[in-house]
């Protein structure tokens, strides 16, 4: 807690200095990317990088080595500057300043989605899920299906990453014994949550950082519900066919959810409402709703707290007290922090002037559609983060539909790969050895035929949207 209560006031403190900065407009960009402290840069985020695809063989946290390559990064950021009499003294702080604050609102969003997904999964709201989907004898075709559409419409409102890890746990206490059932399924799920969380600001890390950034409102993004169903519904009817016929068997024993678990949901729903209506109408950052919402369950968990303390002095079970600061430390900490050094790597090598040369060569010769289409394609082989963020830091000028496009293919493009999301890498955890790079492989095909099919759908039926000024 006190890491909290200091990390807030630095954020607050940073942020007036930071506001005036850009206000006097200055260019936070060296023009050194072909210098050789530029390239040294360029050579520890690739070096790092190369770390984290290879967390899965090395057990090394991913965290690690992008904040020792944003240290690195940014103290080469000073000293270029330093060498450099155009620039002034105060640039490489109020540079990382700049680049800090963003990460501060990102962090402070995420933990308080993160508190509330673990109140709700200490509370069983997902385990009587789980439980309740098992217990009902469906076939495998339609656990396949039903598992499907709840990744698809669960991960806007959770995130994609623990709606595919809850399904997963369905699907693997169903089809105990039948592999093929469960690396189909677990493929199906992961296409899912990635195209349920590419229409949702709270479905994914990009989509989320595309409406901090204000270049969609929220209530545009649901003008992707239709391409991201069709991202969804073209693989999973191509796999229906390849799945086992049949009825598993099951023994599942129901789970009760806690004490105040109906009211923890409804709490987060609440947040939500006033997470987007502030940003709407009070026209404040989407972090101030979060806040107030995590307040709700502090709330809450006092009242919790006291009503199972009593429970246990009378001897009603065996009742661990509810706290929500335990929620909080139950965050993913390594994700957290992992967001933290890849934002500032990338916000370091804009600095040195990479992400410009880089807009230039996709948007400029390419064009705005077809870079779009690429972002979702590399999204797929090193992580839709990096990527949209550095989209956003080049912020190239393109009308709404083709903000659209890259927010869908940034969010879907890493189904392709079993690494191109973090749906996929924490599955391929989850049912290890059933669910590989390999075996999501196999039906790439069919993922990318979704792929495609969605961008077609959505230039398609959104025309109209190209023409509209983000």
């Amino acid at each position: 807690m006190q890491f909290l209560r200091l990390f807030l006031f630095v954020a607050a403190a940073l942020a007036l200095p930071a506001t005036a900065w850009a206000q006097e407009a200055h260019d936070l960009n060296l023009h050194m990317s072909g210098s050789a402290l530029g390239i040294i840069a360029l050579v520890f985020f690739v070096g790092a990088y190369l770390l984290v695809m290879v967390e899965e063989f090395t057990h090394l946290r991913k965290s690690k080595p992008v904040i020792l390559a944003s240290g690195v990064i940014w103290m080469l950021v000073a000293f270029a500057a330093a060498s450099n009499p155009d620039v002034p003294t105060e640039f490489a702080e109020e540079a990382f300043r700049s680049t800090f604050i963003e990460f501060a609102e990102l962090f402070m969003f995420l933990l308080v989605a993160m508190t509330y997904i673990n109140a709700m999964t200490e509370r069983n709201v997902f385990e009587a899920l789980r439980t309740w989907l098992v217990s009902r004898n469906f076939s495998y075709r339609a656990v396949f299906w039903v598992t499907g559409w709840l990744a698809f419409f669960i991960s806007p409102v959770a995130d994609n990453m623990t709606t595919a890890l809850i399904m997963c746990a369905v699907v693997m206490a169903v089809g105990a014994g039948n592999t093929r059932f469960i690396s189909l399924s677990c493929i199906n799920i992961v296409v899912a949550a990635n195209a349920g969380g590419a229409y949702s600001p709270f479905g994914d890390i990009t989509t989320l950082m595309v409406w901090q950034k204000g270049f969609i409102h929220f209530f545009e993004f649901f003008w992707i519900f239709i391409p991201s169903v069709v991202n969804y519904l073209v693989p999973a009817v191509i796999m229906h066919f390849a799945l086992p016929k049949g009825v598993p068997h099951s023994d599942a024993e129901p789970v009760t959810m806690k004490l105040g678990a109906r009211r923890v949901i409804a709490l987060f729903l609440l947040t939500i409402v006033i997470t987007v209506s502030g940003h709407q109408v009070l026209h404040l950052p989407p972090v101030y709703g979060m806040l107030t919402g995590l307040s709700f369950l502090g709330f809450f968990g006092f009242y919790l707290k006291k009503k199972e303390h009593k429970m246990q002095a009378e001897g009603v079970g065996s009742v661990v007290p509810f706290d929500v600061f335990r929620k909080v430390a139950q965050a993913e900490w390594d994700t957290l922090l992992f967001f933290y050094g890849v934002l500032l790597c990338v916000g370091g090598l804009a600095t040195f002037g990479y992400l410009s040369m880089i807009s230039n060569a996709m948007y400029g010769e390419l064009g705005a559609t077809w870079a779009n289409i690429l972002v979702g394609v590399l999204s797929a082989i090193v992580d839709n983060i990096p990527v949209m963020y550095a989209v956003l830091t080049m912020m190239p000028d393109m009308h709404l539909g083709q903000w659209m496009l890259v927010t869908l293919t940034a969010g879907v493009g890493g189904s392709m790969l079993s690494i191109g999301s973090a749906a996929g890498v924490a599955l391929m955890g989850q049912a290890k050895g059933i669910y590989t790079f390999f075996s999501h492989l196999k039906w790439s095909w069919a993922v990318a035929l979704g792929y495609a099919a969605s961008i077609l759908v959505h230039i398609w039926i959104n025309e109209h949207l190209f023409h509209i000024p983000a």
